[in-house]
């Protein structure tokens, strides 16, 4: 597996080495070891979800205020632009953000801390998005950052409006939400 820091050191993008013949691959997914060595860390996951989304679908940017959760994520089927948020107020990268494109196709993997806001954007018809959790959800505590704050800039590689929830449509801009202190 290869780990590779983004621009906010504590996002770690995993590839797994993928072993492939005629008749199709292989690869491991989660090993505890290998992802503690990787990120610097020891979580212990509670929870995995799947989620079917068509084309356009914005998910995010969500975030629990308490339980927070560190996510680690991917794509089984198809193909998003996935973002995690620093919404740490006294981290040197807080309102920063970072980006990777994770599909079927790269098995790529990326590793968002508690402490980050999380979206991801359909950029296939549909995909298959599959996440691991450290804490269980807790929708008390679920806040949701506004995906088009003008603050953030994010360049979510959109072709055209996006298809949002309506929790999600009525995000708070960063300036106005509830952050880790």
């Amino acid at each position: 597996m290869r780990a590779t820091p983004l621009a906010i050191p504590e996002v770690v993008l995993i590839e797994p080495k993928v072993f492939g013949d005629a008749r199709g691959f292989f690869f491991e997914s989660f090993n505890q070891r290998a992802f503690d060595a990787a990120t610097g860390t020891r979580h212990h996951f509670v929870q995995d979800n799947h989620s079917r989304s068509a084309r356009g679908v914005l998910r995010g940017l969500h975030y629990q205020v308490r339980q927070p959760q560190g996510k680690l994520v991917r794509v089984a089927r198809g193909r998003v632009f996935d973002v995690a948020l620093d919404i740490r107020r006294g981290a040197p990268t807080f309102g920063r953000w970072v980006g990777a494109e994770l599909s079927e196709d790269n098995q790529a993997q990326l590793w968002v801390p508690p402490g980050f806001a999380h979206g991801f954007v359909v950029l296939s018809e549909s995909a298959d998005f599959l996440y691991k959790t450290t804490d269980f959800y807790a929708p008390e505590h679920e806040r949701c950052i506004l995906w088009n704050d003008p603050a953030l800039a994010i360049d979510w590689r959109l072709e055209g409006a996006p298809l949002l929830s309506a929790k999600d449509a009525q995000g708070l801009p960063l300036a106005r939400a509830e952050v880790f202190a």
